[in-house]
């Protein structure tokens, strides 16, 4: 089980099923583990160590209440990630597509959109509305200072520029820095005489 909260999860009489599957497994007693990462936790339908090895390396779940789990305001990661965000013009600018932590922020990884990917801070400067269970999250696109990714334009009027070879560039180097032992050109040679 993944979770910010483990000492709200792991509390004597709360339930976990293991992943993908409906037998519950309920919760007799929880403690972190004091050396490590981790905890230690006893379910009451598990009574021999033959049962508790098969839960090794497993992933626990639990049914999550948001209304009950989260205090106003919060959110689960999952509920973020596919929603639109709107700018305050109503311009859409991409869909939420990761989310990640900076010390206690959380940025929203926002692709797919006119303005390329860019990262939002999940904090209320950059933030207007934030709903994502109404599918609604509205930014202020002028404070996060974002433009369009440049374009590469073919316009075929348009003239190229002269791409230079690799003695040209030597040449120019060479010449540009003065260097010593650089042979001097030849001296001009008369055409032979055809007067024979």
């Amino acid at each position: 089980m993944l979770t910010d909260r483990p000492e709200a999860r792991f509390v004597p009489g709360a339930v976990l099923y293991r992943e993908d599957s409906d037998e519950p497994l309920t919760i007799a007693s929880a403690e972190a583990i004091a050396d490590g990462p981790g905890w230690r936790i006893r379910f009451r339908d598990i009574t021999t160590r033959e049962a508790a090895d098969t839960l090794r390396q497993a992933y626990l779940e639990t049914a999550i209440r948001p209304e009950a789990d989260l205090a106003r305001g919060e959110v689960y990661w999952h509920e973020v990630i596919g929603v639109t965000v709107v700018g305050v013009d109503g311009a859409a600018l991409g869909i939420v597509q990761d989310i990640y932590r900076v010390a206690e922020n959380e940025v929203y990884v926002v692709g797919g959109g006119a303005y390329g990917t860019f990262d939002l801070p999940a904090v209320r400067a950059f933030i207007r509305i934030f709903a994502p269970r109404r599918g609604e999250i509205v930014v202020d696109a002028e404070a996060l200072d974002l433009r369009p990714p440049r374009e590469r334009r073919s316009d075929p009027d348009r003239p190229r520029a002269p791409r230079r070879t690799a003695r040209k560039r030597k040449a120019a180097a060479a010449e540009a820095s003065g260097a010593s032992g650089a042979s001097e050109p030849d001296a001009e040679v008369p055409p032979p005489d055809d007067t024979t």
